[in-house]
Formats: structure tokens, sequence, C-alpha cells
């Protein structure tokens, strides 16, 4: 009988006989059985059998209960070490970042910096970020994750405790464009966020990524909101401390929590990077072929070719849909408080007091966007909540007040924003550990610089008196991306990030 072709991104047997045959003399040396023993509970994952095999034989084990959710105190505590670690961490730099997010930008008025020179800065922070994060990811694949968040942790308390020496130095730009004063990352670490979302992902089971990373983006958002929190008791104190004073506590704060980090990264364990373990592949038949498994592969030339030419056809797929995205979004979010406060004449007092309502909710919703993606799968859960989050952007410009107008931008905004830890977990995924670091680089970079194309178009077409064109336009760029998600990498759902009906 004429056997079938293996099916695309499975490994042809004969490339595979040599690893097997290995695998059996590794174990037989160590005096571990080999796979199928008693003592072998999570054989390798083999690609899918060719149609011609006989059928496996049924599992007569009952499935496994599903784990508790890392949300819950239960689940916080089976993590990894290194995992919590690295949340912990950021949960501090995210309450910074809260603090000097509500505040920079005043801060720099009170230096008397020009409105075009603030813009200029914060557009020079957002490119340099994601040219600087191209290098981080790679690099960070030889030679290590911690190293790079060392580096900024030191050169973040460094630099903040020059700018409380002299507010009004050179260093105070330098800070503000290499750790994005005033941006407000959610948390991750600027130009090294690559290398911290690439140490995570190694310390997460890939069915429980999505859940995890949702954690990882909640907490992000609750330590911006308890920052913008801090931020808002500067007058409280600018009787005593006057002028461009009031704001040094907001610094103190920053310095004094950066340090606290850099205490907590040094004390965290890092393996040798993967690619020089030279431990045995896992493999599997469903593209991509290693998203699956995060050990380290060391396969045969011609097999490793091609293994790395699938990780790069999804990765430039995963860049071309995020900068469809990113063009969107650029063209409306940076503009918001103005089209507020243009269309409905409001002032900063309300605009504020919605974007901090929004910070609390949206960590509310990445929890239950990380439940979604247990029952649904990861990129169902992505389109999903993508797609609603355009209808309520088409219908925000038809809204006669404020109120209704504010309470479908927070409803947006939490949707959108609740489904970063979910985008990061499918980034994170569909390459092996080895290539991890890249992938980050380039999942970020996909959305910082084509991000910055937007803000340029959409002013331009608000000075013209087209208020809501922009966000029609966003719209439109926004359900691209959902139906291009969607499409592209329905075949690239991680293993076992859906549950079976019974598990559920």
């Amino acid at each position: 009988m004429q056997r079938e072709m293996p099916a695309r991104g499975c490994l042809q047997s004969s490339e595979l006989e040599p690893w097997r045959n290995g695998q059996e003399e590794d174990r037989s040396v160590r005096g571990v059985p080999p796979p199928g023993g008693p003592h072998d509970t999570q054989p390798p994952i083999l690609p899918e059998p060719l149609a011609s095999d006989p059928p496996a034989p049924p599992n007569p084990r009952p499935a496994a209960p599903a784990p508790t959710p890392p949300h819950l105190p239960a689940g916080w505590r089976r993590l990894d070490a290194v995992a919590r670690g690295l949340m912990a961490a950021r949960a501090l730099r995210s309450v910074a970042q809260g603090a000097l997010a509500a505040d920079f930008v005043l801060f720099l008025r009170a230096l008397h910096w020009q409105p075009g020179t603030i813009g200029l800065l914060l557009t020079a922070s957002s490119l340099a970020g994601g040219v600087l994060g191209l290098a981080v990811g790679p690099i960070s694949d030889r030679v290590g994750r911690r190293p790079f968040l060392l580096i900024y942790q030191a050169s973040l308390s460094a630099c903040t405790l020059a700018v409380l020496a002299d507010p009004r130095g050179w260093l105070l730009a330098v800070a503000a464009v290499v750790f994005g004063y005033g941006l407000g990352a959610n948390g991750a670490a600027g130009p090294f966020a690559p290398a911290e979302q690439a140490w995570l992902a190694r310390h997460v089971p890939a069915s429980e990524r999505g859940a995890v990373f949702s954690l990882n983006a909640a907490i992000g958002f609750w330590g911006m909101g308890v920052g913008s929190l801090i931020g808002g008791l500067v007058p409280r104190w600018a009787g005593a401390l006057p002028g461009t004073r009031a704001y040094m506590p907001l610094f103190a704060l920053t310095l004094a929590l950066s340090v606290v980090n850099y205490r907590q990264i040094a004390a965290l364990r890092e393996d040798p990077p993967a690619g020089a373990q030279g431990r045995p592949p896992h493999l599997t038949g469903a593209p991509p072929p290693a998203a699956a498994g995060d050990a380290s592969v060391s396969l045969p030339p011609a097999a490793e070719a091609r293994v790395r030419r699938q990780e790069n056809r999804t990765l430039a797929l995963l860049v071309a849909s995020n900068a469809v995205n990113a063009v969107g979004i650029g063209l409306f979010a940076p503009l918001l408080p103005y089209w507020f406060s243009a269309r409905y004449g409001v002032g900063p007092g309300a605009i504020g007091s919605i974007y901090g309502l929004t910070f609390i909710l949206t960590g509310m919703a990445s929890i239950v966007t990380g439940q979604l993606v247990a029952r649904i799968g990861l990129v169902r859960a992505i389109v999903w909540v993508r797609l609603a989050g355009v209808l309520m952007l088409l219908a925000m410009p038809l809204m006669p007040t404020f109120g209704w107008a504010a309470v479908l931008y927070a409803a947006r905004s939490v949707l959108n924003r609740g489904s970063v830890g979910a985008r990061q977990a499918f980034g994170v995924g569909i390459v092996r550990d080895q290539r991890r670091g890249l992938a980050s680089s380039l999942n970020n970079v996909s959305w910082s610089l084509p991000g910055a194309i937007g803000p340029g178009v959409g002013g331009y077409l608000m000075a013209l008196g087209s208020l809501s064109l922009p966000l029609y336009l966003a719209a439109a760029f926004q359900l691209a991306y959902a139906v291009l998600f969607g499409a592209l990498f329905r075949r690239y759902e991680p293993a076992g990030t859906r549950r079976s009906p019974a598990a559920t």
C-alpha cells in the first residue's frame, strides 16, 4: 500500500530515527526505562502518525482536573518561583510608572517645556524603546535574560538619582527617552521587556501561558492604577514643596522601587540559555513545530532548517498583523483627550477620572480573558474581544453626551487592553525557547514603530475638522486585524490552551 505523505510541518521518520536511537541509548546509560516504560510519565511529543499506521490505543486514564487559576491563592503558590518573582517585580515597576504617567507631562510643563517639545520627547521615547528592544531580544537568547533586567534596574536607579539631584539637567531627557517616563508601560521593563517576557514564558507551561500572562498584565494595570492615585496626591504636599519640587517625591518613589526590584531580580535563578543545553527535542506535528515544547531543540541540520523556516514565516505573519492594529490604535488613542475636549467640551478632571477607572477595570478584564483562553482557546479569545471593541469604537462618535461616550471608551479599552496578556502568551508560544527573545522583540517593535504613524495622520484629520473620521478609520484597521489574526493563526493554536468540555 502506498503511504501518504506526512502532514505539512511534520518531520520525516528518517530524520527522527537518529534522535530516537540516541534517546534510548541515553536513557539506558542513565538507568531510565525507554519511552513507554513504567516511569516514563511524560514522553516526548512526536509527529502525528501517518494514515497507514495502526491507530494508537485509547488512553484509559481519566482527564486530569483543570489546574487552579493563577490569580487564586492556591494557583499562585503552585507557580514557579521565578514566575512569581518576575510578576512581583512588574507590580512594583508599574506603581512607579503609573505615578509618572499621571504627572510627568505636568512636571515638564512646570519646567517651561513647550507642548511641541514634550510631544517630540514622548515620540522619541516610543521609537527608542522599539529600536532598543529589537536588539535586546535576540541577544538575550544567547546570553540570558537576567543581565538585561539588572542593567535596566541599575540604569533606571542611576538616572532617577541624577534627576533628583538636578531636574533641569540633560539626563532628564535621556532618562525619559530610554526609560519611558510618562508613557505608562504597564509595568514592563521598557526596551528590555522582550527579555522579561521570554524569561517568564520559560517558567510557565504552555497550557497555562494564556492565564499566567493575563494575570501578569492585570498586575501591571492594577499597579498603574495605584501609581496614578499616588500621583494625584501632588497638590496635597505642594504647600511644603512648592514649584517643581512637588514632583520630586514621585521620582524618589521610582528610585526606591527600582532598588528593591534590582535586589529581587538578582535573587532569581536563571538556567543557561536554551541553545547551550543540548537536551533532546520535543517535537509536534502541528505548526508551529516546537510551540508545545519548552526544551531546547537539537535537530539534524535539514530538520533544523525546516523548523526555523516555519518559525520565521509565523513571526512574519504576526508582525504584519500587529502592524495593522498598531496603525489603527495610533490614529485615535493618543488623541482621545483632545477628541473628548473638542467634541464634548470636558476638561482634564473628567477625562482623568475615566482613565483612572479604566486601569482598574482593565486588570479585572485581563483575568477574565485568561479564563476565556482556557475555555475557548487563545486565538479565539483574542479575536472575540477585538471584534467587540470594534463595535464600541464605531458607536463612540454617535454618542450625544460625554457620559455615554466615556462608558463606551472604558468598555472598549477594557476589552482591547484586557487581551494584552493573551497576545503576549501567543507571541512567545509560537517559537522554541531559544528564539523567544527574538519573538518578543519583533512583537513589541511591530506595535511601537507602526503606531508612531497614526498620531500624525489622526491629528491632521482632526485639524481639518473631521473629528470622527480618525475613529472610523481606526475601527476599519482594528476590524482588519481581528479578521487577519483569526484567519492566519487559527491553525497555530498552542497545544493545551483549550480544555475539553469535560474539563470545564
